[in-house]
């Protein structure tokens, strides 16, 4: 069983800057694709973006594109979800999630649920506001 740790959460200002870090204790994510997704109040979780077992990365969310960006360092078992310029909208609960797969399903199949993730990790709250 692979446990899952996301930190990095934070209240921030709108325009701000976030870092989202994953992990894991006693396991290597190095084998796994990661995903990360979020979810804000009363609304479906979103998928955001994904990134292989290799480094290639796949974007779920049109809407996000250049404001966020995956990425992994294999020597420090991470991934992370680099968040700029956020807006009020971007508070949620934010996840993140491993497929044994090791390569990321498509947007359209992401955006329909069949993202393939096997773990998840129990999320960390972005709160951005004024």
């Amino acid at each position: 069983q692979l446990q899952i740790v996301e930190s990095g959460g934070d209240l921030v200002q709108p325009g701000r800057s976030l870092r989202l870090s994953c992990t894991t204790s006693g396991a290597t994510l190095n084998h796994y694709a990661i995903g990360w997704f979020r979810q804000a109040p009363g609304k479906e979780r979103e998928a955001i973006s994904c990134i292989s077992y290799k480094g290639d990365t796949t974007n779920w969310a049109d809407s996000l594109q250049g404001r966020f960006t995956i990425s992994r360092d294999n020597a420090k078992n991470a991934v992370y979800l680099q968040m700029n310029n956020l807006k009020p909208e971007d508070t949620a609960v934010y996840f993140c999630a491993a497929d044994i797969a090791a390569t990321c399903v498509s947007a359209i199949a992401a955006r329909a649920g069949h993202h393939g993730m096997n773990y998840w990790g129990k999320g960390t709250l972005v709160t951005v506001s004024s």
